[in-house]
């Protein structure tokens, strides 16, 4: 199967979507989810179907796409909106007159109905005009949208006006008649509905260019995030510095990156010190400290000196476009609550014509005049336009995706929205995880030269172990005749003495056994879940080093917080058990809690151990190790300093790698679901209330107009409102 990505154009309401997904899907071998707030569709598709068949799929609908191309593209200077904005000024310009005139009967001059005419013509023509294409195109292809209800409804008012005007009795010179809220029982032939025709196209049409603002507005995280990379980068070259764009940029070319500048692509630092903003990337406020040898993420701002940076991925595969890709795709799928709207509103547009019409039909049967049955028509076709029900999740989706990315948790879909509402359980990876990952010396025990002379020999180790007791001397002394012995230690002669720094059997195997004092500091680190390295020289053990991985600094306060969510955290690792414990004391998780001593390929049965006791189950991982377990869990939370394989498995992707993350993604996971749920409860309530309302005549086709309009704009408005998620 391959996978692309349609940019769809002539969308205007969630039925539009539907249907467009209907004609794909009827493909052979296609999958595929059209969303209507993003305007796009995504597509699985085999032999032998091609992206011209999907294409011509869509224009047989009656609409237009393109493929769109795989370099993440800066949002366009022009708005789109413009063009709505100004129709809906003219429109309601002249709609404002002929909306006073007939609700204040004291504006009722002579002709005054004429004036009205006059003014109402071109809103309806011309205002509406891509209500009325649009309902035509859809006629053409036999459908009926949200367009068809509106275009009807407005031409059904207007036609009758012009009937009454001209062929009535409503064109007398001298004629006024009360605005009324419900419909009063007449023959219609002394009564216009000019504001309503006029009423309802400027209120649809303002209702439209808010909705479509803020659904610029929904989707300005993801345009900001591609908008982060730097625009062009000084490349060295034979020695000189040469601007070129960024796009220009190849893996191996070395560039410079000046205080103040951005960072222009992924890459390693090989010359120069400084000091990395990546909080428009991580959330992360604190800048992070770089040197040669450490890597470098695009479009980070550098905020200390000049660094030489040579670029390791470009383009599509950088951090920042696989970012950008990850929120693409979970703003493109589809939530199972949405798929339920969507069945709903792809029969709703059918259902409303027939209930306008048997409304016409029972009003013209009891007798109350084609005028008042017209008006009840009109007023079910207006106000039962299934926009709310369409805009319900994505524009939930739209906002919580981008606020996540502009806090830097990724989330890969909806369904990751729909499980984070039913974990209890959070498995906690130990290593890289809750812990850096690194180790660190703790303690020093014995003869005060210990840790120099141990930490001179390890320098030309590259054991963990060794690079930790190493790094905590800054001077290191002359090494000779350094030897390394596999999974025991190191030998070498340092300052004139021969020195053995290793396990405590490697210093008893040479004739260095430890005395009563060194040999509790050993017993007492093995306790505590760290490592003990012993030295010795001069025929004597002198000292013991206590070296351990050290706990994230953040890591408490995360299991504080994962709590506080009604989770049960559980730490998971393959360390001993002495180990596990240790650390899940200092974190806060209970001993109860604590599984160790697990091989990689045993932590998918630990996960499906707690999904069989009936728990729905979140892993929070970062290693190869893990993928298979993130994969398992009903909710993979990956951490973004980890390996590509985990990020991959993973739903939720935590850029940062500060574990306080997992608890801010389950948090705005839920946030965002309940959100989604409020919008669809309005939205149904809404339809649910209202088509009886104007069926029986209590409702004006303007106020119908109005509220509808005003229905879209608050489920937008309400999705809007994850953006001031913290």
């Amino acid at each position: 199967m391959s996978t692309t990505e349609l940019e769809i154009t002539g969308m205007t309401c969630a039925s539009c979507a539907n249907r467009i997904e209907r004609k794909l899907n009827k493909l052979d071998g296609v999958e595929a989810t059209v969303n209507y707030a993003t305007e796009k569709a995504r597509v699985s598709y085999a032999d032998p179907v091609t992206t011209d068949d999907l294409v011509a799929a869509v224009e047989a609908a009656g609409y237009a796409a393109v493929v769109p191309t795989d370099e993440p593209e800066a949002a366009p200077d022009v708005d789109p909106t413009r063009s709505l904005r100004d129709r809906v000024l003219v429109s309601a310009l002249l709609s404002v007159p002929v909306v006073a005139m007939a609700m204040v009967p004291a504006l009722q001059f002579d002709a005054w109905q004429w004036l009205s005419l006059t003014l109402a013509a071109p809103v309806v023509v011309w205002g509406a005009w891509p209500f009325h294409r649009a309902a035509w195109a859809n006629l053409r292809h036999g459908a009926a949208t949200m367009d068809t209800l509106v275009s009807v409804g407005v031409s059904a008012a207007f036609g009758w006006s012009v009937y009454a005007l001209f062929w009535g009795t409503a064109g007398t010179i001298g004629m006024t008649h009360p605005f009324q809220l419900v419909i009063e029982r007449t023959d219609g032939a002394g009564t216009i509905y000019l504001e309503a025709a006029a009423g309802v196209t400027t209120l649809v049409l303002l209702g439209r260019w808010v909705e479509a603002r803020s659904k610029r507005n929904a989707g300005s995280a993801l345009r900001a995030l591609l908008d982060l990379g730097a625009r062009d980068v000084a490349v060295l070259r034979d020695g000189r510095e040469v601007r070129v764009p960024a796009a220009d940029l190849v893996v191996g070319d070395t560039f410079v990156v000046r205080p103040g500048e951005k960072v222009a692509t992924d890459g390693e630092v090989v010359e120069g010190s400084s000091a990395v903003d990546a909080s428009m990337l991580t959330g992360e406020s604190v800048p992070v400290e770089v040197a040669p040898g450490d890597a470098v993420v695009g479009a980070t701002v550098n905020v200390g000196g000049r660094i030489v940076v040579r670029a390791t991925r470009v383009g599509v595969e950088t951090q920042l476009a696989q970012m950008a890709r990850l929120v693409e795709d979970a703003q493109t799928g589809k939530a199972a609550a949405q798929r339920l709207a969507d069945r709903i509103s792809g029969v709703f547009v059918p259902v409303v014509l027939a209930i306008a019409a048997a409304t016409l039909g029972f009003w013209i049967g009891t007798g109350s005049g084609a005028a008042a049955a017209m008006t009840a028509a009109v007023a079910v076709l207006v106000i039962a336009c299934p926009c709310a029900l369409g805009l319900a999740t994505p524009t939930a989706l739209l906002v919580g995706t981008g606020r996540g990315a502009q806090l830097g948790i990724l989330v890969k879909g909806p369904e990751a929205l729909e499980q984070a509402r039913r974990i209890d359980v959070v498995l906690l990876d130990k290593t890289g995880t809750v812990t850096t990952g690194d180790m660190a010396l703790r303690s020093v025990h014995g003869h005060e030269r210990s840790l120099e002379v141990a930490a001179s020999l390890e320098h030309a180790s590259e054991h963990p172990v060794a690079r930790a007791i190493a790094g905590a001397v800054t001077d290191h002394l002359p090494v000779h005749d350094f030897a390394n012995f596999e999974g025991l230690g190191v030998t070498g002669r340092v300052d004139g003495l021969d020195v053995v720094v290793g396990r405590p059997s490697l210093l008893a195997e040479r004739g260095l056994p430890l005395d009563d004092d060194l040999q509790r500091a050993v017993d007492q680190a093995r306790a505590s879940g760290g490592t003990a390295v012993a030295v010795g020289w001069d025929g004597a053990a002198r000292g013991v080093l206590v070296v351990a991985d050290t706990v994230k600094a953040t890591s408490a306060e995360a299991v504080t917080r994962l709590r506080a969510l009604g989770l049960r955290p559980v730490l998971l690792t393959g360390d001993h058990e002495a180990v596990a414990r240790s650390v899940a004391a200092e974190v806060g998780i209970d001993a109860a809690d604590v599984v160790a001593d697990v091989l990689p390929a045993d932590k998918v049965a630990v996960v499906r151990r707690w999904q069989d006791a009936g728990h729905a189950v979140a892993m929070v991982g970062d290693g190869v190790n893990d993928a298979a377990a993130l994969a398992q869990a009903d909710l993979g939370l990956a951490m973004g300093t980890g390996t590509d394989v985990a990020m991959e498995a993973g739903d939720l992707v935590l850029v940062r790698g500060d574990l306080r993350s997992a608890a801010d993604g389950i948090r705005l996971a839920r946030r965002t679901l309940s959100t989604i749920k409020g919008n669809l409860v309005w939205a149904f309530g809404y339809n649910v209330a209202a088509i009886p309302l104007a069926a029986a005549g209590l409702l004006n086709p303007m106020i119908a107009g109005g509220t509808m309009a005003f229905s879209s704009v608050f489920v937008v408005l309400n999705s809007l409102r994850l953006r001031r998620f913290r």
